[in-house]
């Protein structure tokens, strides 16, 4: 059974915020999934969409808020539609495309800082996968990941639950293991971490609710060789449900986000979403509850631990705005110590600073930076939602 914190109390309290950038359409990309990955103070990005083909871009910028379009995907063999950050390996940058590659089943791909992209690895979209929505990991030269879909039987008509796989520096792939939908999990949107040679993720659907009916996701440890391990598997109920994000290691302990269960809110059904803590042997412990209020509801995004605190995102909530979305309001930047202490850092209003944050922090001496994949400037006479930003804020 989960743990359940005794403390859950929220703080509330002004921030600095900045709008660093507001994407436009159309050559500079729009609608910006993914968070930002610093290199060398410059923050590297990925947008869905835009770009002169409408399939995504690969963009640098600096903290000024002057951008770089380093790639556009064309939609073909190049692949199309990253929705994943990107991965710093000796200076060249990897990442993922949700379609596009030989079979429009997803690519990795590799681009270096000045903008030459080449596919290590296009999935063929059966046995090897299909879909890949999340980023890498490398582990000794070696990039490990997910996919979404593909693998084998069942989910999505029978196109498969999803994998983990191995791709080497050849462009040789492996898949390590492929969710059958069942008690192991399914659905793996979120990338994996390395803690001492082990591999950790989450499945946002699958695991049986815990034994019972239906699917809400689940925590679990995969070795290099394959061997995969579930840790947790949610129950739906105040433990959390769909654990979109992944995992981030403090201290020994996994820290995580649900999209859903918790406790109840007014305008999310009564599943808010949660922040959890686990141990390497599987005991989860909920640290936060969102109550659809004032502070934020359904978070989808990895957190990141500065001084022991842990900082996120939550795609709606903050009880400002309107933005037309499940769990209603537009959106926070918030932080939650350990001991369940919540923080409200910024609620976005739905308007030129963005909304709907969907990725992580990134965080650039002291300062936070992230993107959210609406608002920002809009087209009165097309698009009202707006295309996306990049902001920062201070703690």
């Amino acid at each position: 059974m989960p743990l359940v914190a005794a403390s859950k109390h929220r703080v509330n309290r002004a921030t600095s915020y900045q709008l660093i950038y507001s994407f436009r359409p159309q050559k500079n990309g729009i609608y910006p999934e993914a968070g930002l990955l610093d290199v060398n103070g410059t923050l590297y990005g990925t947008t869905a969409s835009g770009g002169l083909s409408g399939k995504g871009t690969v963009y640098g910028i600096g903290t000024s808020g002057v951008p770089k379009v380093l790639y556009r995907f064309r939609g073909g063999s190049d692949g199309s539609e990253p929705q994943s950050a990107l991965l710093n390996v000796n200076g060249t940058l990897y990442g993922t495309t949700a379609y596009g590659g030989s079979s429009n089943a997803g690519t990795i791909y590799s681009i270096s800082t000045s903008g030459t992209e080449s596919v290590v690895y296009s999935f063929k979209g059966g046995a090897d996968g299909a879909n890949p929505v999340a980023g890498l990991v490398d582990v000794n030269g070696t990039l490990y990941g997910t996919t979404s879909a593909g693998g084998g039987s069942g989910c999505y008509g029978g196109a498969g639950c999803g994998t983990v796989f191995s791709v080497g520096a050849s462009g040789q792939e492996s898949v390590l293991h492929r969710f059958t939908g069942g008690a192991d999990g399914a659905v793996p949107v979120a990338e994996l971490i390395d803690v001492n040679g082990v591999l950790y993720g989450t499945t946002a659907q699958g695991g049986k609710c815990g034994g019972k009916s239906g699917d809400c996701g689940t925590v679990y440890t995969i070795t290099p060789a394959g061997t995969e391990k579930v840790l947790y598997a949610f129950r739906g109920g105040t433990d959390g449900e769909a654990p979109t994000a992944g995992l981030i290691d403090m201290n020994g302990t996994l820290y995580g986000t649900t999209y859903q269960g918790g406790q109840s809110g007014s305008d999310c059904g009564g599943s808010c979403g949660t922040v959890y803590q686990i141990s390497p042997a599987g005991a989860e412990k909920v640290i936060y509850r969102f109550a659809d209020g004032t502070d934020g509801a359904a978070p989808q995004a990895e957190l990141i631990a500065v001084n022991g605190v842990l900082y996120g995102t939550t795609t709606g909530g903050g009880d400002v705005g309107s933005c037309f979305q499940f769990h209603g309001n537009c959106g926070t930047v918030f932080s939650v110590t350990t001991a369940g202490v919540e923080t409200v850092l910024y609620r976005f209003v739905g308007g030129t600073d963005g909304w709907s944050p969907l990725a992580p922090l990134t965080n650039l001496n002291g300062t936070l930076y992230g993107t959210t994949v609406h608002g920002g400037v809009r087209d009165v006479c097309c698009h009202t939602y707006g295309y996306g930003t990049i902001f920062s804020v201070s703690p």
